[in-house]
């Protein structure tokens, strides 16, 4: 099943001391880009986010916004600097006997002051992921569940323009069969006509005939067309989503492409206008995969 690349998720993990909640969202982008927003706490964890995130996504611009409240001593670890306190220690008696002051330094009121007590992030790498990853999954499994049920909207409208498409060729091929019988009438009607005669030179019609027939036929290009259209459909419903939207944006390219060419042979104005048709619901379809991851 195809995947929309625009979807949201959230996903929350909490226990008695620390809590996680993980969003997630996504719009298209041509290549896959995961922003991530934490607190610094961990920040040393964004390589392994990004890593299982795109092992389930390919593309799109994805955001990712993780709040965590830590309410318990894992992952702080408080350090004394015993060599600053001493110099406050040192400098203060100093001042407290060159202006005959009376010496109140306590350990209270030195551990107030700057970098003599500081509190550093403590490495809980294993308990942190294992906590973090419940939340990211609940988030991705909410996420790709929403790229799912959009891409599913999209392969519907893509399959009800993909059946008009073939419904216009169809009518195309119809049209294309009689052009030639067409020819053959106007071209020797034309020929009394200018020659004031009911005799005509068959071979030369014949070899006219030839030469426009293999001018104007557009077998080939309807034949590709059909077999594009089998493979898009194919596509639409594959398991494999790896890189399926450009699979589908250049099967696209290849149908505009014969479209074209038989717009380009055709000097019959039904066919005309059904190519007219075929490209506008090409153009609608090429809008379309562009939302596809």
């Amino acid at each position: 099943m195809i995947r929309s690349m625009t979807g949201f998720g959230r996903g929350t993990f909490a226990n008695d001391e620390r809590e996680y909640i993980v969003e997630i969202k996504s719009v298209n982008h041509k290549y896959a880009d995961v922003n991530i927003r934490m607190p610094y706490v961990l920040s040393f964890l964004e390589d392994k986010i990004k890593k299982h995130i795109l092992e389930k996504v390919a593309r799109g611009k994805i955001d990712v916004n993780i709040m965590f409240n830590n309410n318990s001593n894992i992952g702080k670890k408080v350090t004394l600097n015993q060599e600053m306190a001493k110099v406050y220690i040192s400098e203060l008696k100093k001042m407290a006997e060159e202006n005959n002051i009376i010496d109140d330094i306590s350990i209270m009121k030195v551990s107030r002051l700057p970098d003599v007590l500081n509190v550093v992030q403590d490495d809980n790498t294993d308990l942190f992921w294992n906590e973090l990853v419940i939340a990211i999954d609940e988030a991705l499994s909410g996420f790709i569940q929403t790229k799912e049920k959009e891409g599913s909207k999209l392969a519907e409208d893509m399959q009800i323009r993909l059946d008009n498409v073939f419904q216009n060729i169809s009518k195309i091929s119809e049209y294309s069969s009689g052009l030639i019988e067409q020819y053959v009438v106007k071209l020797r009607d034309r020929i009394k006509e200018m020659l004031q005669t009911d005799i005509v030179d068959e071979a030369r019609i014949a070899q006219e005939v030839v030469i426009y027939a293999d001018k104007t036929s557009i077998e080939e290009e309807v034949t590709r067309l059909k077999s594009h259209i089998a493979q898009f459909k194919e596509l639409l419903n594959t398991k494999d989503i790896v890189k399926v939207g450009k699979k589908l944006d250049f099967i696209i390219q290849e149908m505009n492409r014969e479209t074209n060419t038989i717009g380009s042979k055709s000097n019959c104005l039904e066919i005309t206008n059904l190519v007219i048709e075929i490209k506008t619901e090409l153009e609608d379809i090429r809008e379309q995969v562009q939302n596809i991851e």
